[in-house]
C-alpha cells in the first residue's frame, strides 16, 4: 500500500470513531495508538479528502472492503462497525448498537409504522437512539415477551418506550405470549379484533428493526436465557438443526423453516412476512452468531446489515 493509501485508511478509521462512534480525540489516539494531535490531523485529513462530508464516507461508494464484499455476495447494504481486536463482547454490542441507532434514525420519517422485535440487541440500540423531528409515526411490537415467568409487558414497553420517545411515535404493545403452548391456542387468539389489529399493524411496517438469537442454548441470548423454552424445545430444535431466530422464527443454515415445529406456536412473523416488509434493518454483533447470521442471509430477511467488524470477516470468511 502507498503512503497515500496508507494515509486514507488511518484517517477513515479515526473518522469512523469520531463521527460515528463519537469517541473521544483521546480515546482514539488510545486504540490507533497515536498521539492526540495525531487524531487531529487526521481528522482534518478525513475532511479535506472528501472522505467525510455530512457522514462518513470510505472509498469504493464509501464502502470498507468488508462492506463491499457483503454487499456483492448478498445483494443488501452492509456497516461494518469498527472495534479494536481486543475488544470485549459488551463493548462490541454498544459500538454496533450506537451506529445502528443513527442508521435507524436516518431512515424513519414521517408516517413511518416501525416493526420491533425484542432481545438485548434492540434494547442497545433503544438506548442510542437520537431524537428527530416525525410526524404520525408508529411503532409496533413485533413478537409477543410474555412467558411462564413474566408477562413481559414491562421490558417491552421500556424497549419499544425508547422508539416512541426517540420519534415522538405512537407505540403498540403486543401483549402476547413469545411461544404458545398450543399452536390451536396461538390461531384462535389471532382471530381476536383487539390482537389482528396489531398483526395489521406490523405487516403494515415499512421498516422491521431487529436482531438475531444466537446458537440454541447461548445464555447471551435472551430468548434462551430467559425462560421460554423448555428442555423438550431446545432438543426439537436441534433436531430440527435450526441455528438462530428472527423475532422468534427459528430457521435453519440455508434460512428454511419448513418442518420446524416450534413455529407454529411462535408470536413472530413468519420469515415470509418479514420478506414483504420494504426496510429490513439486521443489527448484530458477537462471533457466535456467525451461523445465525449466515442463515439469516440465505433466508433474504435482511436489506440493511449493522454487524461488527469480527463478526463480518467471520461471514466473508465463511462464505456461502
Amino acid at each position: 500500500m502507498t503512503a497515500s493509501g496508507s494515509r486514507s485508511r488511518e484517517a477513515l478509521r479515526a473518522a469512523q470513531l469520531y463521527y460515528l462512534q463519537h469517541l473521544t480525540m483521546e480515546a482514539i489516539a488510545q486504540e490507533m495508538r497515536v498521539s492526540r494531535s495525531s487524531v487531529s490531523r487526521l481528522l482534518a485529513y478525513a475532511r479535506d479528502s472528501g472522505l467525510v462530508e455530512i457522514q462518513v464516507h470510505s472509498p469504493q461508494e464509501a464502502r470498507s472492503q468488508l462492506e463491499l464484499r457483503i454487499a456483492e455476495r448478498y445483494g443488501i447494504t452492509a456497516h461494518v462497525v469498527p472495534s479494536p481486536a481486543r475488544a470485549s463482547e459488551a463493548d462490541r454490542l454498544k459500538r454496533t448498537a450506537r451506529t445502528a441507532a443513527h442508521r435507524v434514525a436516518a431512515a424513519v420519517g414521517d408516517r413511518s409504522t416501525i416493526g420491533v422485535a425484542w432481545g438485548a440487541t434492540m434494547s442497545a440500540v433503544a438506548r442510542h437512539l437520537p431524537s428527530k423531528t416525525v410526524h404520525e409515526t408508529r411503532v409496533v411490537q413485533m413478537n409477543g415477551a410474555a412467558n411462564v415467568r413474566t408477562t413481559g409487558v414491562s421490558y417491552a414497553a421500556e424497549l419499544l418506550g425508547g422508539f416512541g420517545n426517540a420519534f415522538a411515535a405512537s407505540v403498540y404493545q403486543f401483549s402476547v405470549p413469545a411461544i404458545f403452548d398450543n399452536p390451536d391456542t396461538r390461531r384462535a387468539l389471532w382471530r381476536e379484533r383487539s390482537v389482528s389489529r396489531v398483526l395489521e399493524l406490523q405487516a403494515s411496517s415499512d421498516l422491521y428493526v431487529f436482531g438475531l438469537g444466537s446458537r440454541i442454548g447461548d445464555p447471551r441470548s435472551r430468548i434462551y436465557s430467559g425462560g421460554y423454552l423448555d428442555r423438550d424445545d431446545l432438543q426439537e430444535l436441534v433436531r430440527a438443526g435450526v441455528v438462530g431466530d428472527c423475532g422468534t422464527v427459528f430457521y435453519r443454515s440455508d434460512g428454511s423453516t419448513d418442518g420446524v415445529a416450534l413455529n407454529e406456536r411462535s408470536s413472530g412473523p413468519s420469515l415470509d412476512t418479514v420478506r414483504r416488509i420494504p426496510h429490513r434493518l439486521c443489527v448484530v454483533s458477537g462471533a457466535a452468531k456467525r451461523d445465525s447470521l449466515r442463515g439469516a442471509l440465505s433466508a433474504r430477511i435482511i436489506t440493511e446489515l449493522v454487524v461488527d467488524e469480527e463478526l463480518a470477516r467471520l461471514v466473508v470468511e465463511a462464505g456461502g
